[in-house]
């Protein structure tokens, strides 16, 4: 009776039955995976959010595919503050960045085609393709004092149900941003097999200071049809308003069929607030604020670690050039989901185990660099303490 497109499975894995039972009996646990930062201690101006909510234009209704052009007009002026010039043609509005990944293989690919993903990566590639009956093939990032892309698998992987290729910058968990000969690596490979380059931005803004190459975004690459996604979940640290877009760039015959095509797909669905975007500009003004602050968390979280786990007898902290996670390489003989059970179990700490990610062996886990400093250094701790019993 129902549809067989995604793999849903009705069951939970062993680390969050016990978070939800610690959870169901008030057990106070220290949550190292937050990545909320409405939960995690931040200061908004919230004056400005709730003004820019009280428009008077947000009581008026003016439908439009692409969305509304003020709105736009600030998508580009967020990228103009990044030295890059955009036309707000070129950009569409979504709700979320799910719901432009839905967009985008909606576009791009039948029932049946395939899209590249980076491994590791974030886990909701496959169930997005899934949805849209497609399938996903993983190419792998590899790690040599910092991660980078394989592109000689990657373009071995490519198959002639290959539509799209997949990049997010900095990657989601390790934060590894997209480099100059990475994206011209990738340009040959999307011309060769005609294919197109999404690439998700949602992190660009939240740089190690340490991390002193050039942070490139993809907005105003032109040698291959390229998607460039983005939004203010990440940017403005607000997921619940709700607005994402996705910037067209590459060979003007592409784009402009793409963008044909592409409305067509958006006014069938019109879902973007009419508020959000009549807010939009103003909300922009935000970002320097909470993103000052972020960054700062991020950054003293990240010296905790390093202090820490300096020794790398227990942890080896890979290196991380932006966004707001940590992955570290267990040194000890415990695999990921035993090392996280016994911590969530024993020490009510919450980590996420590398195979959630998809990391290759079974020695990986991840940790916010989110939560608020005391929770944080009380987190690694017991983690550290932990380690040293096994």
């Amino acid at each position: 009776m129902f549809a067989s497109r995604f793999p849903y499975r009705d069951t939970a894995n062993s680390l969050t039955k016990v978070l939800a039972e610690k959870q169901e009996n008030g057990i106070k646990v220290i949550d190292l995976t937050e990545s909320n930062p409405t939960r995690a201690g931040f200061r908004y101006d919230e004056k400005l959010v709730l003004t820019s909510l009280s428009q008077p234009g947000v009581m008026a209704y003016n439908p439009s595919p692409q969305g509304v052009l003020d709105a736009r007009q600030a998508v580009a002026g967020y990228y103009r503050n990044h030295g890059h010039e955009i036309d707000p043609s070129d950009v569409f509005l979504c709700a979320s960045t799910s719901e432009a990944y839905a967009y985008l293989f909606k576009l791009l690919a039948d029932p049946g085609d395939e899209v590249l993903i980076p491994r590791p990566g974030y886990p909701l590639f496959e169930l997005l393709a899934g949805l849209e009956s497609v399938h996903t093939v993983e190419y792998p990032l590899k790690y040599e004092n910092t991660w980078y892309i394989d592109a000689e698998t990657l373009n071995n992987s490519i198959s002639n149900r290959t539509k799209a290729i997949v990049v997010v910058s900095p990657n989601n968990p390790t934060g590894s941003y997209l480099k100059s000969a990475e994206l011209k690596a990738l340009n040959r490979i999307c011309t060769d097999h005609n294919c197109a380059l999404i690439v998700d931005e949602v992190f660009l803004d939240y740089r190690n200071r340490s991390h002193h190459q050039k942070v490139l975004s993809s907005c105003v690459n032109n040698d291959a049809l390229t998607f460039t996604l983005s939004g203010f979940s990440k940017i403005l640290a607000l997921p619940q308003l709700k607005m994402s877009w996705i910037v067209i760039s590459g060979p003007q015959r592409l784009c402009d069929e793409a963008k044909a095509r592409l409305e067509f797909i958006a006014d069938t669905y019109l879902s973007v607030s009419s508020t959000i975007q009549t807010a939009a500009d103003s909300l922009f003004g935000l970002q320097e604020s909470i993103q000052s602050q972020i960054i700062g968390r991020v950054e003293e979280n990240g010296k905790m670690l390093d202090a820490l786990f300096d020794d790398g007898h227990h942890l080896d902290l890979l290196y991380r050039e932006g966004g707001w996670y940590a992955v570290a390489r267990i040194k000890k003989e415990i695999q990921d989901e035993q090392l996280t059970n016994q911590l969530l179990e024993f020490d009510d700490v919450y980590v996420h185990p590398g195979y959630f990610y998809n990391f290759a062996g079974n020695d990986h886990i991840v940790i916010s660099l989110l939560p608020e400093q005391h929770l944080f250094q009380t987190g690694i701790n017991r983690l550290d303490a932990r380690l040293k019993k096994i």
